[in-house]
């Protein structure tokens, strides 16, 4: 049977939009049996939309979701490139709504669009099943929604349906490649190694140019070329489960065998044990071979049984969050951002646990309780900026907060300038797991 090539067009909500076309065309010009995938959701973006749907029930879903699809709609529909995306997040059927409009805007058929549901557990049934099973107090006053984590045979499904676009919320990232993997070759529900390749083909996607170089460049150590126009990742996936990975022809970035290792063992706990909802997947014995420029095989990949449970994420009301900034250059400058920092504690109250950084001094590595600042020695750092943070269930702390830093301007120490302010509403996540049969996915056409 002919190998599946599934193009990655968003690895995250914010990605560039402009990275689909280069691999549609690609696409294309190869001909056969293909698919397009939209990874859009991460914790903290599922979250974001959860938030966007309470305020308007209209919403929830990827918002750039039309500025994603736009570009190449009209060239997959043409060429039967089938497009799978988590862009429904909160709302899937919201999302297929808007692919819908989109299509008439565009002068194109009506596509069938299918929307894949079950990861919703937020009515009644679905609190019931996450409180029995989160460890610890459930608050039920501040429970916002929950999710369980989905795999790839309802896409695969809907796919065998008809769907030119499957519109989904939470899935697991790797099953949106391994979806339409099963409905090309026909894969069987306990083909475990087969599914594990498909499943570990998804992992090297799910992330965009990670794969491609992206996430790999370290000028002097890892050189990438042309990292400005870095080309999105295709695999071309075999029958038997392996795959050839490259990126989208005529632009930047780099495949090989270092960028696929890196990758393969992103965000992978146990490399014999990598769970996810269709398969538990292999990778010790997996072999990386580069074949040319920008085209390296994954083989090798071994898999075990499902597990039982799926993941499922429970979110609660997590209060408010506020950030401030402030600049401070020239002669004594760390010397008056740390005497700034010291005022706003005076302020604040030594009760609250303020979140301060000294970017060009301590950022990155500082910690919330500030012993690392306060135990870095005092330098001649010239361009610096004070960033604090304070999170509170109270909006009116957080306020305060955002006033105090305003008023640095005038109220010393001298010279601060470039102020910015923000705040935003919190959802605290936790994690558990549920019995598969009591959350099974289904699909239909919108």
């Amino acid at each position: 049977m002919e190998t599946l090539a599934v193009g990655c067009g968003a690895g995250f909500s914010g990605d560039r939009t402009d990275a689909a076309a280069p691999v549609v065309r690609t696409l294309v010009e190869r001909g056969g049996p293909a698919a397009l995938i939209f990874e859009n959701l991460a914790e903290r973006t599922l979250a974001l939309q959860q938030l966007a749907r309470r305020r308007d029930p209209a919403l929830g879903y990827e918002p750039l979701l039309v500025e994603e699809l736009r570009p190449i709609l009209a060239d997959c529909l043409r060429h039967g490139i089938t497009i799978v995306g988590n862009f429904g997040a909160a709302n899937p059927h919201g999302a297929a709504a808007v692919i819908r409009v989109l299509a008439s805007q565009l002068g194109l058929p009506a596509p069938r669009v299918a929307v894949v549901v079950g990861d919703d557990l937020s009515d009644e049934r679905g609190r019931a099943i996450v409180r029995a099973r989160l460890e610890g107090e459930f608050d039920a006053q501040r429970f916002v929604c929950a999710n369980a984590y989905q795999g790839a045979m309802e896409i695969a499904a809907a796919i065998r349906a008809g769907a030119q676009v499957v519109v989904t919320g939470r899935v697991a990232d790797p099953s949106l490649v391994l979806g339409p993997a099963v409905a090309h070759f026909g894969w069987g529900p306990q083909e475990w190694d087969k599914l594990a390749g498909g499943t570990m083909a998804g992992h090297l996607l799910e992330c965009g140019a990670q794969v491609s170089g992206g996430y790999f460049a370290d000028p002097g150590r890892k050189e990438v070329p042309d990292l400005a126009n870095v080309g999105f990742p295709i695999a071309e996936i075999a029958g038997d489960g392996s795959c050839i990975v490259g990126k989208a022809a005529g632009t930047g970035g780099l495949v090989d065998c270092r960028t696929v290792k890196e990758q393969l063992l992103y965000e992978v706990h146990d490399p014999a044990a990598y769970l996810t909802p269709d398969v538990v997947a292999d990778i010790t014995q997996a072999t990386v071979t580069q074949l040319g420029p920008d085209r390296v095989r994954l083989s090798g990949v071994r898999g075990h049984p499902r597990t039982a449970t799926l993941k499922a994420l429970a979110y609660f009301d997590g209060g408010w969050l506020g950030e401030a900034e402030i600049s401070y250059a020239g002669r004594s400058a760390e010397a008056r951002a740390r005497l700034a920092l010291e005022v706003l504690r005076q302020r604040m109250g030594a009760g609250l646990a303020l979140r301060c950084d000294l970017i060009g001094v301590a950022s990155i590595f500082g910690d919330d309780g500030g012993a690392m600042l306060r135990g870095l020695a005092a330098g001649a750092a010239t361009d610096v900026r004070l960033r604090v943070a304070v999170r509170h269930e109270q909006l009116e702390v957080i306020d305060r907060l955002l006033r105090e830093v305003t008023a640095l301007w005038t109220c010393g120490p001298g010279g601060g300038g470039g102020v910015r302010t923000a705040k935003r509403q919190r959802l605290s996540s936790r994690a558990c797991l549920v019995p598969r049969e009591l959350v099974p996915a289904s699909h239909s056409f919108a």
